[in-house]
């Protein structure tokens, strides 16, 4: 099949069959109408609500004039709310792009520049709390103010229309459009967004199904923001089987057990620092644990300590290892019954899809060698919005059948039987309590600091946390307080330093190694 590069940067692929978002929801609200789906601090809705609640979205988008196609940008708390948005804005053909309530309006003008959104719906915490936004001219297109629109002032009109039974207008669209765009961070200073189609985004979200065998009885206590991929699909996961998602990223951390408890939490998506949190508070609570029989987990690899805590504390649980990148959304997941098995496994691929291991040249290695690990199949996405040259890069066609196949930039290598292992990244990318990061952008808002000259990150290590060297004369404690202004809690380091002069390469390059080295001398 032949395939082009668009202007949005992805590459087309004609007739690729598939769902639609909101097709999802109908079909559960179709099966399941009084089931619970949806639970946040403030309430629950069953599916019939939800879908009620998603329809009526749908209309007020139509009122305001959004149109298919049109990019409709969500800085919010995640919510029952914002889960009927994400469906409502997929009836309508609008591409949904939620983004982290802790994203600064450093990172926001770029993002807003990016994807040139119709609408920016935020609330009153949000950063930017006064004025438009301006969308910088294009091909013709001159330069528009961009109002920012509070959810507060929304979501009674959306009610209103709600509990008249308002119905939004199914615009057609095919399973190859975008439906949501998904910033991330890499290796580029600016966030990028992955392009999710529907037909990528539903195929994964099956497939994730079948692999981790969720079941319409579970109820799956996500701590994590729908602007990340991991809690975005958990919310598609559970309609998929008709189950309750409760959300819970703004629950406080000490009565965690207790809401898990009180919900009847039976999956729990991880990451390394939330599965620790549970066994500290577990090895304490003197109330009930919650029947949890299914922990999954992505960011890093889980230490085994933690994880034969998690066996103590929740007999029976299954601890799963996964593997994955927001351009495919998860590329491997280890089978649930063989949770003990390959400990240093991150899993088997999705059905329908393959892990191919590729020395420098693009050529296939042998098994137990180490190479880049690409991925291939229905999940991988067509390429980041507005970026063609990045997209080219990372998004290669197969030499044989032309489709798209993701070059992660990872290392790695799968053994006899087509399990993966996985050896470490290739760029400056990492992750940090569940979020993915690059130096990059931590150096470049450094930079953005007046009175800074010079900065270079340092990606965590086993003996160091997250660390920023800077050439300045300001004090470190304030370099860190203007880093809080610009970039979300998780991205803002834990160490900062001041050199005179900073150490390079051969190539004229910042020498982190001998950075993380000093770090690690002086032990902070």
């Amino acid at each position: 099949m032949d395939s082009h590069i668009q202007r949005d940067g992805s590459r087309s692929e004609g007739g690729a069959p598939g769902e639609l978002v909101h097709e999802l929801l109908d079909a559960a609200t179709a099966a399941r109408p009084h089931a619970t789906a949806v639970r946040d601090a403030d309430g629950a809705w069953t599916y019939a609500e939800l879908d009620a609640a998603a329809h009526a979205f749908g209309v007020w988008l139509e009122r305001r004039g959004l149109e298919a196609g049109d990019r409709l940008v969500v800085q919010l708390p995640t919510s029952r709310e914002l889960a009927a948005m994400f469906y409502g804005a997929s009836r309508r053909g609008i591409v949904f792009v939620p983004l982290n309530p802790s994203m600064k309006a450093f990172h926001l003008r770029s993002v807003i520049a990016n994807c040139r959104p119709a609408l920016f719906l935020t609330d009153r915490d949000g950063d930017i709390r006064a004025g438009d936004i301006t969308v910088p001219a294009e091909d013709g297109v001159p330069a528009a103010r961009l109002a920012r629109t509070l959810f507060e002032e929304t979501w009674p009109d959306v009610a209103a229309l709600c509990a008249t039974g308002a119905r939004a207008t199914t615009v057609a669209r095919r399973p190859e459009d975008p439906a949501a765009l998904v910033y991330t961070s890499g290796s580029t200073a600016d966030p990028k967004a992955v392009i999710c189609p529907h037909a990528q985004v539903t195929f994964a979200t099956r497939a994730l199904v079948h692999a981790l065998g969720y079941r319409p009885d579970d109820v799956v206590f996500c701590r994590f923001s729908m602007s990340w991929d991991y809690g975005l699909y958990k919310v598609l996961m559970s309609c998929a089987v008709g189950c309750e998602i409760v959300l819970a990223d703004r629950g406080e951390d000490l009565l965690l057990l207790r809401r898990m408890s009180e919900v009847g939490a039976t999956v729990v998506p991880t990451v390394p620092s939330l599965a620790s949190m549970i066994t500290k508070l577990g090895a304490r609570a003197g109330a009930p644990l919650p029947p949890v029989r299914m922990f999954t987990n992505t960011g890093a690899a889980l230490p085994a300590p933690t994880i034969a805590e998690l066996r103590e504390l929740f007999p029976g649980v299954r601890v799963v290892r996964q593997y994955g990148q927001t351009e495919a959304k998860r590329i491997t997941v280890m089978p649930p019954d063989e949770d003990r098995e390959r400990p240093d496994a991150v899993g088997l691929p999705l059905p329908g899809t393959r892990v191919l291991i590729l020395d420098e040249e693009g050529r296939p290695l042998p098994t137990g060698q180490t190479g880049e690990i690409v991925a291939e199949g229905p999940h991988v996405m067509p390429g980041y919005w507005g970026a063609p040259e990045l997209s080219a890069r990372t998004f290669r066609p197969d030499p044989e059948t032309g489709r798209p196949r993701l070059h992660t930039g990872d290392y790695g290598s799968l053994d006899a039987d087509g399990y993966l292992y996985f050896h470490g990244r290739h760029d400056d990318m990492f992750k940090r309590k569940g979020f993915r990061m690059s130096t990059l952008e931590i150096e470049a808002a450094a930079m953005d600091i007046p009175g800074v000259r010079a900065a270079a990150a340092v990606p965590p290590g086993d003996r160091h946390d997250l660390a920023l060297f800077v050439e300045s004369e300001l004090d470190p404690q304030v370099v860190v307080k203007e880093l809080a202004v610009r970039l979300e809690p998780a991205k803002v380091p834990a160490v900062c330093r001041t050199l005179r002069e900073f150490p390079l390469t051969l190539h004229g390059k910042n020498a982190r190694q001998e950075l993380a080295r000093m770090l690690d001398g002086s032990n902070k």
